[in-house]
């Protein structure tokens, strides 16, 4: 089976990618994410997918799209709404992709992280799944978050201290 797996930052790509292909799945990564500011951050993170995107030989698709006043003038007026839309916006265009270009099915290693609200990327994945006529994986890789941590620090990559957009890099702070 292959799968499209939308990355949202190298480190948090590494224990879902390694689990998969224990488990015999084809992965091609999709990296996507307007919801990242400052654009320099969003530079890093994309610079630091190359590296590991090299180190574990993965196939990754670089979307030539930074949306990000998209994703601004739709969350400045729901900021607390603002996740949701991130995911959706974000599930969405890789099930179009992984549609369009013959996968089997599409997943996210925002399934990866503690801090993500995992109820709710797993709710918008399956109606984006449906919209789209595409089958979404899941699997819970929280599991794998010790073991992810220690091998992006061992390997040297960019570790964000923030989800991505500029509200969270307030609550960082805050």
């Amino acid at each position: 089976m292959w799968l499209l797996m939308h990355i949202c930052c190298a480190p948090c790509d590494i224990y879902p990618l390694k689990k998969l292909r224990e488990e015999n799945f084809g992965i091609v990564g999709f990296f996507y994410n307007p919801n990242i500011h400052p654009y320099m951050e969003y530079k890093r993170r994309e610079d630091a997918a190359r590296v590991f995107s090299d180190k574990s030989s993965l196939d990754v698709i670089f979307s030539e799209r930074y949306e990000m006043e998209s994703f601004l003038q739709r969350v400045a007026f729901d900021v607390q709404g603002r996740c949701r839309y991130c995911y959706e916006m974000r599930l969405d265009s890789t099930a179009r992709t992984a549609k369009a270009k013959g996968f089997d099915a599409f997943t996210t290693s925002l399934l990866y992280s503690r801090y993500q609200k995992h109820d709710m990327i797993r709710e918008i994945a399956l109606a984006v799944s449906e919209r789209h006529e595409i089958p979404f994986y899941y699997e819970d890789f929280r599991v794998g978050w010790k073991e992810g941590v220690t091998a992006s620090r061992e390997m040297g990559l960019y570790r964000q201290q923030y989800c991505g957009c500029i509200y969270s890099e307030k609550e960082r702070y805050a």
